[in-house]
C-alpha cells in the first residue's frame, strides 16, 4: 500500500536524507525535474530544486523539533525552465531519523503538459467531426474550384486573381478537411519490434532534404536501447510531424534541432483504472527555438490549438492520438529557447522461452 501511494501521488514528492540529498523521487517528481529517479538519487537537493526563498534556517529547525514546514508562493526553478510559482510542504518522516518529505505543489506548470485521458476524447469528437462534415463540405467545394477556374479563362489578369484566390483557399480547406479525416481513417498500430533508431534516422533524412533544410540536426542516441512495440509508419509520422514543427518554429537562418533516446525503466504510466504500463524507453526531440505560447500551453494537443498563423492544430492532436493508440505517453516541456517534445513507448515483449522439458 505504502508503494502505491507514493507512485500515485499527484504532485512532485522527494524523500531526503540526514545530509539533504535526494534519497528518493516519485513519478512527479521525475516529470517536474526531468530526470529519473536513479539520476537524481544522491544529489543535494537544493542544486536540483532552486528556491528564491532563505529556506536553511526554517528547514533546519524543522529538522531538529520534528515538525511540518510550510512555504506558500515561491518561485522554483528546476535548471531548464523558467521558475514556477509553488507551495513547499516540508515534514519529518516518522521513525527515520534525519529523513525529510518534500512535497512540491506547482501553482502553475509553465509549458509543461502531460498527455491525458482527454486527449482520446478530444480526438474522439475530431473523429465524429469529420463523419458528420468533410464529405458534404469537399463535394461542394470541388464545384466552387472548378467553377472559379473556368471563370478565370475569360477574365482580365486583374480579375483573374480574385479567381486565384478562391481556388486557393478552396484547396487549403479541402487540405485541412483531409487531416480531420486523418483521424476516423487512421486503423489501428500494425505493431511489431521497432528500432526507434531507424525511424528517427528516416525522419531525419527526410526533414534535411526538405522542411527541415535549413536546420541542423543533432544525433543524442543510446547505442544499447532494446527494440519498441509499435507501429513503424505511424512512428515516423509523429516524430516527422515533430520535427516539421520544430523546423517551421525557427528563426528562417536556422536552428538546432536534437533527436535523443535514451532508457528510463523507471517511468511508468498509471492510467484511469489504476493500471500501471511500463515505458522506459524515451524520444525526445528538442529544439532551440522561441516555444510554445503560454495562453495555449495547457491545450497544446487539443484539435485545432496551434501557435502559428496559419496552423491547422491538427497536427500535434493526431500525434497525440498515434501515442495514445500505442499505449503511450507524451508531453512537451516549453521554455522560450528550449522546446522538449517526449515521447514514452513500451518496449517489445520478450519472446516465450522453448519448453525444454521432454514429453512424458
Amino acid at each position: 500500500m505504502t508503494d502505491t501511494l507514493w507512485l500515485s501521488l499527484p504532485v512532485p514528492a522527494l524523500i531526503l536524507d540526514a545530509c539533504d540529498l535526494i534519497a528518493e523521487a516519485n513519478p512527479a517528481a521525475e516529470l517536474f525535474l526531468n530526470a529519473s529517479s536513479r539520476t537524481l538519487e544522491g544529489q543535494p537537493v537544493w542544486d536540483r530544486v532552486m528556491v528564491d526563498a532563505p529556506l536553511e534556517e526554517a528547514f533546519g529547525r524543522s529538522r531538529a523539533s520534528q515538525t511540518p514546514l510550510f512555504v506558500n508562493d515561491v518561485d522554483v526553478t528546476t535548471g531548464e525552465r523558467a521558475p514556477i510559482r509553488c507551495m513547499l510542504q516540508i515534514a519529518p518522516m516518522q521513525g527515520q531519523a534525519g529523513r525529510m518529505l518534500v512535497l512540491i505543489s506547482p501553482r502553475e506548470l509553465a509549458g509543461r503538459v502531460v498527455q491525458r485521458d482527454g486527449v482520446k476524447s478530444a480526438a474522439r469528437s475530431a473523429i465524429g467531426m469529420a463523419e458528420m462534415l468533410a464529405h458534404e463540405i469537399k463535394n461542394p467545394l470541388a464545384g466552387i474550384t472548378g467553377a472559379a477556374q473556368l471563370l478565370s479563362m475569360g477574365l482580365t489578369p486583374e480579375d483573374r486573381e480574385l479567381t486565384d484566390l478562391i481556388v486557393e483557399e478552396s484547396r487549403r480547406i479541402v487540405k485541412l478537411l483531409e487531416q480531420v479525416e486523418q483521424f476516423g481513417n487512421l486503423s489501428p498500430p500494425d505493431r511489431r519490434e521497432v528500432n526507434v533508431h531507424d525511424v528517427l534516422d528516416r525522419a531525419r533524412r527526410s526533414a534535411a532534404l526538405g522542411f527541415g533544410a535549413h536546420m541542423r540536426i543533432v544525433e543524442n542516441y543510446d547505442p544499447s536501447l532494446p527494440l519498441a512495440w509499435g507501429d513503424p509508419d505511424q512512428l515516423l509520422q509523429v516524430v516527422l510531424n515533430l520535427v516539421k514543427n520544430a523546423s517551421e518554429a525557427a528563426d528562417p537562418r536556422g536552428g538546432t534541432i536534437t533527436l535523443r533516446s535514451y532508457y528510463d525503466h523507471s517511468f511508468r504510466l498509471r492510467r484511469a483504472d489504476g493500471a500501471g504500463i511500463s515505458l522506459p524507453l524515451q524520444i525526445e526531440i528538442i529544439d532551440d527555438g522561441p516555444g510554445i505560447p503560454p495562453a495555449i500551453a495547457g491545450e497544446i494537443f487539443e484539435p485545432f490549438v496551434s501557435g502559428r498563423e496559419n496552423g491547422t492544430g491538427l497536427g500535434l492532436a493526431l500525434t497525440a492520438k498515434i501515442i495514445s493508440d500505442h499505449d503511450g505517453w507524451i508531453g512537451v516541456n516549453s521554455v522560450p529557447g528550449r522546446t522538449v517534445f517526449r515521447i514514452s513507448l513500451p518496449m517489445a515483449p520478450k519472446p516465450p522461452k522453448p519448453n525444454t522439458k521432454g514429453n512424458r
